[in-house]
């Protein structure tokens, strides 16, 4: 089989179908301005991807995930390079520094896929799928630090349709910035009018990171900063942000960290991303200034902060800052805190407070949500209040699904969204859940079954509020529990999705494997009244087109 010819003429996701449909073993070879990328396949499974433009080690990645120190890597990678890197670097940290092997193919398998992904972005180019005997398995080839590669491979069907779905969000990411960008066409004017004299010295350009993953928020702060020269480089991933952070201070450049509370974990599995990157500085880069910052107060997110030594800043709004005086209230906040963070001062803390009620009675224009709210504690009503603020976002999209996981999974370890139509309950989405064969979304989207009497989504049907019970599982409980693996909980939660005053579906969570007790869930389940009747237009929406 010969393939060879234009990406603009066929996109990276046809080739990986063709190939896996004819179970060819080869190497596909990607050029586009420059940059290169190679595919390999084995009885057309996905077995190795590299990349010049996605150049990241496996020991980048396993302190990204919090599973060895910076100091560890280091002593491992001496350890290859004094056997002349007869092992690779995975073998040597399972035989020397008690990594478990299942750890480091799951570490591989995914970057993998990262690389994969990455190439869907390279629509023109050539391509050339060249044909090979035999590839060498894992154990008897010697890689580059920048390769991965897997004994048994990745299905490239599920490679072209999860790349294609991430190129398409990407686009949409960017038509979305370019609208902000044009709505905000006098940003230059603004973040030039906003520059802070802080005196009439000259100022010595420090490096600055700043790290927000919401693309127009970045943009006018990064300017700001600039303007008051400093040397910034921006980042939308925790990921990209270590690997930068390593590089600069492996050059002798120690820069200012700004970090963005609320953004995606590196796993997907919370919202809390900007803590988890700072714990990961804050052990890694001991002596490193880091300022966190946030649109939203977080009492426990702020205790931890303050906790570790650092300050915790209010940001504007995306909305506010638009404005002028927003903008320079901000900076003349946060200059001298960088200023201070440079010299190795005592950084302050944050102060300032707002009446959250207040603002929650006004922008949902709905006295009768204050009630539950203040029974709750502080920490609870910020996450909510943050997360009723992206639900009613209109550039949301569809998003609502996603938006409901990552708000249970702070409360949760696993959780199902389930939708119901005329009492057949379906599986439409979940986090937490592994599969074997097939992702946890496949082995989701297959679980349906009626609403019977006696099964555990029926008082919370009934009464139309969540219960967290120890589960008797009926008969299809049982089934249930068996499609999502792990054995029956200790505890569930099973909270109502409710639109219009009637139950749509259901999220269903429970703390597997784990076992811990369920905490306070009332701020998820005022959550999910309010968000029911989002998803529901989102899904009629998605009917209609």
């Amino acid at each position: 089989m010969s393939l060879v010819g234009n990406l603009e003429d066929l996109g990276l996701g046809e080739i990986l179908q063709i190939v896996s449909l004819s179970r060819k073993t080869g190497v596909l070879s990607l050029q586009s301005r420059g940059r290169e990328g190679a595919v390999v396949f084995r009885q057309g499974q996905v077995v190795r991807a590299t990349s010049s433009t996605y150049q990241q080690s496996l020991g980048e990645v396993l302190i990204q995930k919090g599973v060895i120190h910076l100091s560890s890597l280091r002593k491992a990678l001496a350890l290859q390079q004094e056997s002349g890197f007869r092992e690779r670097l995975g073998v040597i940290l399972i035989k020397n520094f008690g990594i478990a092997q299942e750890v480091i193919e799951e570490v591989v398998c995914e970057q993998i896929e990262n690389v994969v992904f990455s190439l869907f972005a390279w629509i023109e180019g050539r391509f050339e799928f060249e044909i090979q005997e035999h590839i060498e398995t894992v154990d008897d080839t010697k890689l580059d630090p920048l390769q991965f590669m897997l004994d048994q491979g990745l299905n490239p069907q599920f490679l072209a349709m999860e790349g294609t779905r991430i190129l398409d969000e990407q686009r949409h990411a960017i038509e979305t910035a370019s609208v902000a960008a044009e709505n905000c066409s006098n940003a230059a004017d603004l973040v030039a009018e906003a520059r802070v004299p802080v005196n009439s010295h000259p100022m010595v350009k420090h490096s600055l990171v700043i790290v927000d993953d919401d693309g127009p928020t970045l943009q006018v702060l990064v300017a700001g900063l600039r303007e008051n020269g400093f040397d910034v480089h921006a980042m939308t991933r925790s990921e990209d942000t270590l690997i930068k952070v390593d590089n600069l201070c492996r050059s002798g450049i120690h820069p200012t960290v700004l970090i963005d509370l609320i953004m995606p974990k590196m796993d997907g599995s919370g919202v809390l991303g900007g803590i988890e990157l700072l714990e990961l500085l804050h052990n890694n880069f001991k002596e490193l200034p880091i300022i966190m910052m946030s649109d939203y107060q977080h009492s426990d997110a702020e205790v931890k902060v303050s906790g570790m030594g650092y300050p915790f800043i209010m940001k504007p709004r995306r909305a506010e800052l638009n404005t002028l005086k927003a903008l320079q209230n901000f900076l003349s906040l946060l200059l001298p805190l960088i200023r201070c963070a440079e010299s190795g001062g005592t950084l302050p803390r944050w102060q300032e407070r707002f009446n959250l009620g207040e603002e929650l009675r006004l922008e949902m224009k709905d006295d009768d949500i204050l009630a539950p709210l203040k029974k709750m504690q502080c920490s609870g009503l910020s996450l909510l209040r943050g997360m009723l603020e992206e639900l009613t976002n209109p550039e949301l999209q569809g998003g609502e699904l996603l938006l409901v996981l990552r708000f249970a999974s702070e409360y949760l370890n696993r959780a199902v969204v389930f939708m119901m139509n005329n009492n057949l309950i379906s599986g439409i989405g979940q986090f937490g859940i592994s599969g074997s064969t097939f992702g946890g979304d496949d082995k989701v989207s297959t679980i349906h079954f009626a609403l019977e009497t006696g099964s555990m989504f029926m008082e919370p049907y009934r009464t139309a509020c969540a219960h967290k019970i120890k589960p008797v599982p009926a008969s299809v409980d049982s089934v249930v529990f068996e499609q999502l693996g792990s054995g029956v909980p200790e505890e569930v939660f099973i909270g109502p999705i409710i639109s219009q005053s009637r139950v749509i579906g259901f999220l269903y969570g429970d703390n597997l494997p784990d076992k811990n007790p369920i905490g306070d869930t009332e701020t998820l389940e005022i959550f999910l009244s309010q968000a029911g009747i989002a998803m529901e237009k989102s899904i009629f929406d998605r009917q209609l087109l």
